[in-house]
């Protein structure tokens, strides 16, 4: 078991201690490769249930111990409690690992914090919002907002939500058929040659084109675009929409602000045999009248906190305050504002996020309407099961497949 721990600690230490996404951590560390499965289960655990863990840590220890122990402590509770894996076995792996780590003095109290982990019932504090947080490892900030907004009932339903399920999109050929003959378990969506797949394992047909992976949010939202001549997809990468949308659309220009993700476009777009995606390296916040009143339609899937995607991304919940939920509205609303240009008259301006928080969805787009009356509302729909917000849509992860997203279609009259 000391390779699995010693694995598990190298990967969300580069989480905790660096900065790095859980899926670059993973990818940039050597991993024992019969653990693998368990490893990676048990990383993605220990993110998602990181405020759970770290009440416990807390509740047990008051005098904060130095990462690399909280790391160990963390990967210990998560063990105990969701892997139900042997108390013994877990304490005495855990202690070593701290000694291997060279600091063998910490090892008494790693070991005096596990059996008091192991003997302790704990209590969540009697604030709801407090509780709630805990219970479900969710930002204590969001939890508030979500509470204001939904109340408790449907906030727990929102928060616990779970997503288990990877989801295919085909095009080319039929993907019923193609997972039929591989043997594989799938789950019709309500769109079209999109699939729900169980333990499926990528293959060299994904690096041929035949499928790719797309969030069922994500292809909800480019069904509700109308087609059309042009689109501009002003923040694209890693170009999922822009792939989906091409299918609509003559053309597409697709815009990142950084090089590389850019560059993330284009091998998308050429993986997929898709040959009327234009990538560029623009600032959708910086104006340019070169595109004025030069598309069909824009799509501007905002920068936004991802709270909506937490199942997949468990790390985004490490890093996510309201000082920076502020600032990304701030963003949002700036890059509306400059793109509304971009759209001609009677074309539409789509407004889309991967979050569940109001301040980042109806709220924005109140904003932006009420600040230029060249737009309004327009009402749409979806096949995805979605609560409707004043004609937009927001789709939420007890009811919509386990993940968060909105959209809503402006449409410019003059």
């Amino acid at each position: 078991m000391i390779n699995w721990f010693y694995d598990c600690y190298q990967i969300l230490n580069k989480v905790y201690g660096e900065g790095a996404f859980i899926k670059q951590a993973i990818s940039s560390s050597f991993i024992e490769e019969k653990n693998r499965a368990l490893t990676i289960k048990t990383c993605y655990g220990v993110l998602d249930k990181d405020i759970e863990l770290s009440y416990y840590l807390k509740y047990l220890a008051p005098k904060t111990p130095k990462l690399a122990i909280r790391t160990i402590l963390k990967v210990a509770f998560y063990a105990l409690k969701y892997l139900n894996k042997k108390p013994y076995a877990v304490t005495e792996n855990a202690v070593e690992l701290t000694k291997k780590l060279g600091k063998a003095g910490a090892g008494g109290f790693v070991n005096a914090t596990l059996r008091k982990f192991i003997k302790t019932e704990f209590i969540l504090p009697s604030d709801v919002a407090e509780n709630l947080s805990i219970k479900y490892s969710y930002p204590l900030f969001a939890v508030n907002e979500l509470l204001e907004f939904y109340g408790k009932e449907k906030t727990e339903k929102i928060i616990s939500a779970t997503n288990e399920k990877t989801c295919l999109s085909f095009y080319e050929e039929s993907g019923e058929e193609y997972l039929k003959n591989k043997g594989v378990n799938y789950e019709k969506t309500p769109f079209d040659n999109v699939f729900y797949a169980q333990n499926f394992i990528r293959n060299e047909d994904y690096d041929r084109g035949i499928y790719t992976y797309q969030a069922l949010g994500s292809v909800a939202i480019c069904e509700g675009v109308s087609g059309g001549e042009n689109l501009l997809d002003c923040c694209s990468a890693p170009g999922g929409k822009a792939i989906r949308l091409s299918h609509k659309f003559k053309q597409v220009t697709a815009w990142d602000i950084h090089p590389h993700r850019v560059e993330l476009i284009n091998d998308y777009a050429k993986r997929m045999k898709r040959d009327n995606i234009t990538a560029s390296v623009q600032d959708a916040k910086e104006y340019n009248s070169e595109y004025k009143e030069k598309f069909d339609a824009v799509l501007c899937d905002a920068p936004c906190s991802g709270l909506g995607v937490v199942n997949d991304n468990p790390d985004i919940k490490l890093n996510r305050e309201i000082s920076n939920v502020i600032e990304l509205t701030k963003e949002q609303l700036a890059i509306l504002k400059n793109v509304a240009s971009y759209v001609k008259v009677g074309g539409y301006l789509y407004y889309s996020t991967c979050s569940v928080l109001p301040r980042e969805n109806i709220e924005t787009v109140k904003k932006f309407i009420s600040l230029d009356n060249r737009f309004e509302v327009v009402e749409t729909d979806s096949l995805l099961p979605h609560e409707k917000q004043q004609k937009t849509l927001q789709f939420l992860p007890d009811i919509s497949g386990g993940l968060g997203f909105y959209f809503a279609k402006l449409k410019r009259i003059k």
